[in-house]
């Protein structure tokens, strides 16, 4: 008899004997686990694995690596395995001009850095803010406008609480009436946005360019046929152009310098404007 009950199988062991055995197992496999946890917590903060070299790659203009180091250097914390990157990053990205920054690890004890920093593309200014910037992307960013004093840049101006959308909106007009307006043979120095989305050109000779409202596309195309006309009108009164006003239905009308009396001319007859006195 207790030869038959020493070979019992564990299915035919009492419910509560397998429940303790189940315990004990789970105990220890926790316990195990507890005393690899401990060491690997007590191995992770060895002096070994704190971050001892910063390396910083990309092309900077507006910074420098004596710069980026001081204001990043005291607030990044952990070591290696304990470094929060996605603070890292916010912090990288934080410096004046950066972009964005792609932090990473380098095994033991190296943090790696690459930044791209802001292309400035034009001045922004609003109702709200004149201190601002707009990158190549058409992003608004904040920048010591000192430092783009000698480029020459364009301003886009807003209208009030203007967004970041329409500050890429923005943009991608000034990219296209760029060429379009280029046989003017004056860049633009100011494009605005009103309210209602009228659009006006400013050159840096100082004529005023009336676009009006309207599809990107349709404003363009509208530009493009006064730029083709408009040498025809200044070859016939021999001054330059002071103020054009594109929004009329089936032509536009125009002001030379010296000239007081506005012209309003029918598209395709610039030739036949009358004499201005």
């Amino acid at each position: 008899m207790l030869t038959a009950q020493a070979l019992q199988s564990p299915s035919e062991m009492p419910q509560d004997i397998r429940w303790m055995n189940a315990a004990t197992a789970a105990l220890a496999v926790v316990a195990v686990l507890l005393v690899l946890a401990a060491a690997f917590n007590v191995l992770i903060r060895q002096p070994y694995f704190v971050i001892h070299k910063l390396s910083i790659d990309g092309e900077m203009q507006r910074n420098n690596l004596a710069t980026v180091r001081a204001n990043v250097v005291p607030r990044v914390e952990g070591n290696f395995f304990l470094v929060d990157l996605a603070r890292a990053r916010a912090v990288f990205e934080s410096v004046p001009w950066v972009r964005q920054a792609l932090v990473r690890r380098v095994w033991p004890n190296e943090l790696r850095v690459t930044l791209e920093e802001h292309k400035p593309a034009a001045y922004w200014r609003h109702e709200d803010r004149d201190d601002q910037l707009v990158n190549q992307q058409g992003e608004v960013f904040d920048a010591n406008l000192g430092d783009v004093e000698d480029d020459p840049l364009p301003t886009l101006q807003g209208p009030a609480h203007a967004t970041a959308d329409q500050a890429r909106l923005m943009l991608t007009m000034l990219r296209k009436l760029q060429p379009a307006l280029a046989p003017l043979e004056s860049e633009i120095d100011t494009l605005k946005l009103t309210d209602r989305g009228s659009w006006t050109v400013k050159l840096e000779n100082d004529a005023l360019i009336e676009l009006g409202r309207g599809e990107t596309d349709e404003l363009v195309a509208r530009a493009e046929r006064f730029v083709r006309t408009l040498p025809q009108l200044r070859q016939q009164y021999g001054e330059p152009l002071a103020y054009a006003d594109l929004r009329y239905p089936h032509g536009y009308a125009v002001r030379l310098k010296g000239l007081s009396t506005v012209q309003n001319i029918p598209k395709g007859r610039v030739a036949n404007a009358p004499q201005t006195p």
